[in-house]
């Protein structure tokens, strides 16, 4: 069954996309959450029109976020945390802290947008992230943990 994102599925696509998926994810999960709507003739005709008006704005946005990651890109952060004598820290370092680092800096970034990678981080040392600032466009951040 083909379906039209109202809005960016994780996984999936971003708003506006039409893709294919089984017809009991768009019935019993998709449609109902209002995340979809079932792609139409008439529906893919107003998709189409919105966006053909869009694009000029999505342009804009699009050279605006990579502005924006040159102007972040290898950016470092010290994040402070507790830790033990080992150099093990007492919880984890997640993205939430990222984001607060960062914004102390003046760059408001949400915090669904970072990623860590797939392993908590629980060592003091040196770190990347990977911050989504558009659809196509993704900055690189180190990060510094260090024992406060």
């Amino acid at each position: 069954m083909d379906v039209i994102l109202k809005q960016d599925v994780e996984r999936l696509g971003a708003k506006n996309d039409i893709v294919a998926v089984k017809n009991g994810y768009a019935r019993n999960f998709l449609i109902p959450k209002g995340f979809a709507i079932a792609a139409t003739e008439s529906a893919r005709k107003v998709v189409a029109e919105t966006i053909r008006q869009q694009s000029h704005k999505a342009t804009k946005a699009l050279e605006d976020s990579k502005a924006f990651a040159e102007k972040i890109n290898g950016l470092s952060l010290k994040i402070g945390a507790k830790a033990g004598e080992s150099g093990k820290i007492f919880g984890s370092v997640n993205n939430i802290q990222v984001a607060e680092a960062m914004a102390a800096l003046g760059h408001v970034i949400d915090r669904k947008n970072i990623d860590l990678g797939s392993e908590a981080i629980r060592d003091l040392g040196t770190y990347t992230a990977k911050v989504k600032l558009h659809k196509d466009v993704f900055a690189e951040v180190s990060f510094e943990v260090i024992a406060e």
